[in-house]
Formats: C-alpha cells, structure tokens, sequence
C-alpha cells in the first residue's frame, strides 16, 4: 500500500526567494520616501514664513487709510485730498513715504507708507532676518468699490522662504478717512 503526503508549506528556496523580492520593493519605497522627504518644505521654515507673513500682512491692515498723512494738522477733518493742509494727494498713492521708515522716530503711519517696503523680521531666539516680506499696496476693486476711486486697496504680503514663496493678500477699504492713530 502507497499512501503519498500531500506537502505542506514552504520550502527553503521559495522561501528565500519571498524575502528576496519583498526587500527589493521594501528598499524601492524607503528611497522614494527618501527622496519626497528631503525635497519637501521643511514644516518648521513654513510655519515661521507664514507667521511672518501673518504678522506684517496684520501690521499694515492696522495702519490708517485717512485722506491726509496722520501728522497732517487737517487730517481729521479732511473730507478728500485736496483739503489736507499739505500737498499730500500724493501721500495716499502708492509712491508715498514721506520720508517715514519703520522703526524710527517717523514711523510708517499709512497703509500706502508699507507699498514696496522689504521688511526684515527676526524670529523668536534672534539672529539674522531669514525671512524678508516684501509688501506691495494697490488700488483694487472690491464688492461695489471701483479701483479708480481708490476707496479700496489690496495689500500682498510676500516671503521666501528658502526655495518657497509664501503670499499672502488682505483688502483694504477707506471706512473711515477721518480716523487717526
């Protein structure tokens, strides 16, 4: 009598060849990994780039958008720009500055003072400004407000962030010309 065994499992060799194959895919997805890993943003340069942004987009959509230059005598009551005490029509245009500068004695003190400023910012802990904002300030058109009537603006916000850009945009509108610091 003859009975045959049916075999069960595996054999060495097939069980060699399984590890085999099964490293070779394992290594292929721990390089692609590898590689996404390394050219992706570093989050901690993201998230201080965004911050950075958020902080000066904030700091000039708090800066007034009057008729007048704050420091003019009749900014208070200035009903358009012709009625400021000083020639400043131009002070509320995208060329403005009047000799301001922030962080000195004649600080910004207009929306339109921030228009193609490059504001260094230090981190928490110091050291260099690695994150420069460049800030640019232009009419626009927003809901019923035309761009040629000025009454709105749109501030954008930009940041380098080693080879990342990060932007960011905030409108603008004139609610009240007559408010001051």
């Amino acid at each position: 009598m003859c009975t045959s065994r049916r075999q069960r499992g595996l054999t060495l060799i097939e069980l060699i060849m399984f590890i085999v194959i099964v490293s070779v895919a394992l290594v292929g997805v721990l390089t692609v990994l590898n590689i996404t890993a390394k050219s992706s943003a570093d989050p901690m340069i993201r998230k201080q780039a965004l911050a950075v942004a958020e902080a000066v987009l904030e700091e000039v959509m708090l800066q007034p958008f009057t008729w007048c230059d704050p420091n003019d005598t009749n900014a208070a009551t200035a009903i358009n720009y012709t009625t400021c005490s000083v020639a400043t029509a131009a002070q509320n245009t995208v060329t403005a500055k009047a000799g301001e500068a922030r962080g000195t004695a004649t600080p910004l003190d207009n929306v339109f003072d921030y228009n193609a400023e490059t504001i260094s910012t230090n981190i928490a802990g110091g050291g260099t400004a690695p994150f420069p904002a460049n800030v640019t300030v232009a009419a626009a058109a927003f809901h019923d407000i035309t761009a040629i009537s000025g009454a709105a603006l749109l501030i954008t916000v930009t940041v380098a962030a080693g080879n990342e850009t990060i932007q960011l945009q905030g409108y603008r509108a004139r609610h009240s010309p007559n408010l001051l610091p």
